[in-house]
């Protein structure tokens, strides 16, 4: 059965971010995960996970500036500097949390360009060999044109070959549901494809990135193929929910774990 972990980004957003991490585990959720935690002191994010016995599934290296419009500096020439020190301080929240996977976004270039494509492998295989000093995996995720426009990293194909290139133990993907539908389709053949490289993934409704129970996908019919194919680790629920997110919640009663 997944173990699902729900997305404190996005859900229980009614109450301030510490207190997310208390309702996802009354909700009965094992394990969560966000995008960037660095607003909140590591100790603090550390005290919450260890009184709602929480795991910490996942989040991304800091993104570059965000309110700036900065989707990430992976791709981005005469920025490895800033990665480098980025790194250290997400390998400061990931020792804080038990985080044993981070997510490297690679920002806004275009994926012809040489010198940006050169700029990502590079920011990858040095992060990744970073990373695997601590144990940690780095994960690469494939994001849509319609949710983030010229995204450098659009492409489920170019990840692969990239993970298949460098060769490294801990590099793995980060197989978005949704953005894998928009982007490509043929999701559960392209689950049993990539599933040896997959470090993760991520569910949604598609097209509305509601609640992962209706609209384009079978979601009963992937969660079993999950199982099917063996997936260890944790699935995301980063979704927005369409109103108060324990209304929504019908489709996480079968997966809800008992009171820690």
């Amino acid at each position: 059965m997944p173990v699902f972990a729900a997305n404190l980004t996005m859900m229980f957003t009614e109450l301030p971010f510490l207190d997310r991490f208390d309702a996802a585990a009354d909700a009965g959720f094992a394990a969560v995960e966000y995008l960037f935690p660095y607003e909140v002191p590591p100790e603090a994010i550390a005290e919450r996970l260890a009184r709602n016995s929480l795991e910490q599934a996942l989040f991304n290296l800091p993104p570059g500036d965000w309110a700036a419009g900065e989707r990430g500096i992976a791709a981005l020439p005469g920025r490895f500097d800033a990665l480098k020190s980025d790194v250290d301080k997400a390998l400061d929240y990931a020792a804080a949390t038990g985080a044993k996977r981070l997510h490297l976004m690679a920002g806004l270039a275009d994926p012809r360009d040489r010198e940006a494509a050169s700029c990502y492998r590079r920011s990858v295989a040095c992060t990744a060999e970073r990373l695997a000093d601590e144990g940690i995996d780095l994960l690469i995720e494939p994001i849509n044109g319609r949710n983030m426009p010229g995204y450098f990293l659009n492409d489920f194909g170019t990840a692969e070959r990239l993970i298949a290139e460098l060769a490294l133990p801990n590099l793995k993907l980060q197989f978005d549901i949704y953005h894998r539908q928009i982007l490509h389709g043929d999701v559960a053949m392209a689950l049993r494809h990539l599933m040896p490289v997959t470090g993760h993934i991520q569910i949604a409704s598609v097209p509305s990135r509601h609640e992962p129970d209706g609209e384009e996908l079978n979601y009963h019919y992937l969660f079993e193929e999950i199982d099917r194919l063996g997936y260890g680790g944790f699935v995301g629920c980063e979704y927005n929910p369409r109103g108060q997110t324990l209304d929504g919640l019908g489709w996480f009663k079968p997966f809800r774990r008992a009171d820690p």
